[in-house]
């Protein structure tokens, strides 16, 4: 593993944690945080419809666990007295930052102790993402197993910014994106992914993840913030453990669907443990699982995503 650079850059100080530093990086990421829950508010245009805004663009398109939080938060806005326990999601084309996006939420199935939602993200009349939410009473249980966190304390790991500040040349541009338009999570890992010069590798990799600071929502609220986090570095993952040499800079990667399963409610604002396995694969498809621990072991959350991985087209010509 790379050290931390010595001297942090100019544009932030990247020792301690972002609760305590003071740094512009604090702060930047704090304001993704307010700009995240701001998107997350949805506006009430007619019976079951809703709009949104989306974030700052850090990708060029929308990032997915944007759009997933928002069909969580859609759903959730036409049920009373229970709580989401699953999504699954499918990316049907990319969305861009500039438009608002227009979700509709058709009330499937109402039951005793379990709901079903079918929520659809659309933008200038094109449909970006279905989804369907599954909410249930979530009663309290008495289940307090836990898991060995396999893992080095999340404040000895680097944050995600080192890594960035490190890239190589050529990820250089790339990179200073997450360092001038952080992600509103506080993200540690051993190593640098491959779109900041990181290495391929087989198996699983983990990083820590927790928000920037304590926010006031109910379980509702972390649960959704939760299924946004959930999408970072899946990609990556696959790309990752791909059987030959790959890399950003000559393939590209796209999610083709995400799924969340939600299995006791979360306080996001305290470190949770992230670990991703790319479990198979086919073609141009690779399927990566992760698992959520919290800091005490608790299994909170389980996800699965599918990848597509494909060579960039050439110049001047067209890509299916």
């Amino acid at each position: 593993m790379r050290p931390p650079p010595a001297e942090a850059d100019a544009r932030a100080d990247y020792r301690g944690t972002l609760r305590d530093s003071g740094s512009p990086l604090e702060k930047a990421t704090l304001s993704a945080l307010d700009e995240v829950q701001q998107v997350l508010t949805l506006r009430l245009t007619g019976t079951d419809r809703f709009q949104a805004g989306n974030e700052p663009s850090r990708f060029g398109r929308l990032f997915g666990g944007q759009l997933v939080a928002q069909a969580i938060s859609a759903a959730a806005g036409t049920i009373t007295g229970f709580a989401p326990h699953s999504i699954h999601a499918s990316f049907l084309r990319p969305g861009q930052p500039t438009a608002p996006l227009d979700i509709t939420v058709d009330r499937t199935r109402d039951g005793r102790t379990m709901s079903i939602r079918q929520v659809t993200v659309q933008q200038d009349g094109r449909t970006l993402l279905t989804a369907t939410v599954s909410f249930d009473a979530n009663p309290e249980i008495a289940d307090d197993a836990t898991v060995a966190v396999a893992a080095p304390a999340p404040e000895t790991l680097p944050l995600l910014q080192h890594w960035a500040q490190q890239a190589p040349p050529e990820l250089a541009g790339p990179a200073s994106t997450w360092i001038d338009r952080p992600a509103p999570l506080e993200m540690r890992i051993a190593e640098a992914p491959i779109f900041l010069g990181g290495a391929q590798a087989p198996g699983q990799r983990a990083h820590w993840m927790r928000l920037p600071r304590a926010i006031d929502g109910g379980p509702q609220e972390h649960a959704v913030l939760l299924a946004y986090a959930s999408d970072y570095l899946l990609v990556d993952t696959a790309v990752r453990a791909h059987p030959h040499r790959v890399g950003y800079g000559t393939h590209m990667g796209l999610t083709l669907d995400h799924s969340i399963w939600l299995h006791r409610p979360v306080r996001f604002d305290q470190w949770h443990l992230y670990t991703q396995q790319t479990v198979g694969g086919g073609g141009d498809r690779a399927l990566v699982h992760g698992t959520i621990v919290d800091v005490s072991g608790r299994h909170v959350a389980s996800t699965a995503q599918e990848v597509l991985i494909r060579p960039r087209p050439a110049p001047g010509s067209e890509g299916s």
